[in-house]
C-alpha cells in the first residue's frame, strides 16, 4: 500500500510538470522586452560627421544619467559622453566624429549602459579617417556640331553618373551617385563652357545642385580652363553648372554661313550686273 502511493504521487508530479504552463511548450520560451536599445542614424560615417544616437530604456530610474561610448576597431575608447533620459524612457544625443582619436579606419562600436552595468546594448557602424578621392575624365559629346570635350574630373563621397550638355540654358548637368558627403572638382575647358561678363572678363558660374543655388568651395583658372570644386551633401544628385556661352549652337553656325552666303552674293552681282534690289 505505501509503493502504490508513492507511485500514485509520482504520476501526480510528472503529470502537474508535462501540463503546458501559460499556454508554453517545453519548445517555447516568452518573448521579453529588451531593457534597452539603441540605433544610429546612419551604417556609415566619415571623419567630421554627425552620429545621431537613439534609444528607449524599459524602466527609468530618476536621477540616473545614461552613459554612451564609442570605441574603435582596436577596442580603444575613442569618446564617451553622459546624457539624460527622458520621462517615457527615450534618449538621443549627436556625436561629432572628429578629434585625435578618430583615426583608424574600420568597424566602430557604440555602447550604452544604465544603471546596472549589466543593462547595455550595442550597435556597429564603419567608419573612414577621410575620404578618398578618384580621379577619371568623362567624354562630353555636342549634339550639334559633334564636337566633343575630356572633363577631368575628381570626385570624394561618390562617382560620377554621367555629364550632359544643355544648351538652352547654357549649362553642363553632371549627374552623381553620392554615398556621403564629399566634393567634387571639375577641369571645365572653355571651349565646352565659360562665364564672361560684357567686358570680357571672367564672371562666376551658377551653380545649382539638385535645383539650390551653392557657392564654390573654390576655384581657378588659366587660358584654357575653369577649374570649380564643389561640395555636395549625401544623396545629392543632379549638380549644374550654368555659364554666359556654352559650345557653338547650330544658331552660331547658320548665321556664319548666313554671313558667307550675303557676301557671295554680293561678289556674284557685282560681276554679272546682277541687282538685289529693284530699280525705280
Amino acid at each position: 500500500m505505501r509503493y502504490a502511493s508513492i507511485l500514485m504521487i509520482a504520476l501526480f508530479s510528472f503529470s502537474v510538470l508535462s501540463i503546458p504552463i501559460f499556454g508554453l511548450t517545453s519548445s517555447q520560451s516568452p518573448v521579453t522586452e529588451p531593457l534597452i536599445t539603441i540605433n544610429t542614424d546612419k551604417k556609415s560615417y566619415v571623419k567630421g560627421d554627425r552620429i545621431v544616437v537613439t534609444g528607449t530604456v524599459k524602466s527609468v530610474v530618476p536621477e540616473t544619467p545614461l552613459t554612451i561610448q564609442i570605441l574603435d576597431s582596436d577596442n580603444n575608447l575613442v569618446q564617451v559622453a553622459q546624457i539624460n533620459v527622458s520621462q517615457d524612457g527615450k534618449y538621443t544625443d549627436t556625436i561629432n566624429a572628429e578629434g585625435a582619436l578618430w583615426k583608424s579606419n574600420g568597424v566602430y562600436t557604440v555602447r550604452v549602459q544604465y544603471g546596472q552595468s549589466n543593462v547595455t546594448a550595442q550597435e556597429t557602424f564603419t567608419f573612414q579617417n577621410s575620404l578618398i578621392p578618384s580621379s577619371s575624365s568623362f567624354q562630353l559629346k555636342d549634339p550639334n556640331t559633334q564636337q566633343t570635350f575630356n572633363v577631368n574630373y575628381t570626385i570624394s563621397g561618390g562617382t560620377v553618373s554621367t555629364m550632359t550638355i544643355d544648351a538652352q540654358s547654357l549649362s553642363v548637368i553632371v549627374s552623381i551617385n553620392s554615398t556621403s558627403d564629399g566634393t567634387i572638382t571639375l577641369k571645365l575647358p572653355r571651349a565646352l563652357i565659360d562665364a564672361k561678363t560684357n567686358s570680357g572678363q571672367d564672371d562666376a558660374f551658377i551653380i545649382l545642385i539638385d535645383g539650390a543655388e551653392v557657392n564654390p568651395q573654390s576655384e581657378s583658372a588659366d587660358n584654357d580652363f575653369r577649374n570649380l570644386t564643389i561640395q555636395f551633401l549625401q544623396g545629392d544628385k543632379d549638380i549644374e553648372i550654368i555659364g554666359t556661352q556654352i559650345v557653338p549652337e547650330f544658331g552660331s553656325i547658320a548665321a556664319l554661313v548666313l554671313a558667307i552666303a550675303i557676301i557671295s552674293i554680293i561678289a556674284v552681282s557685282a560681276k554679272t550686273g546682277l541687282r538685289l534690289m529693284p530699280k525705280y
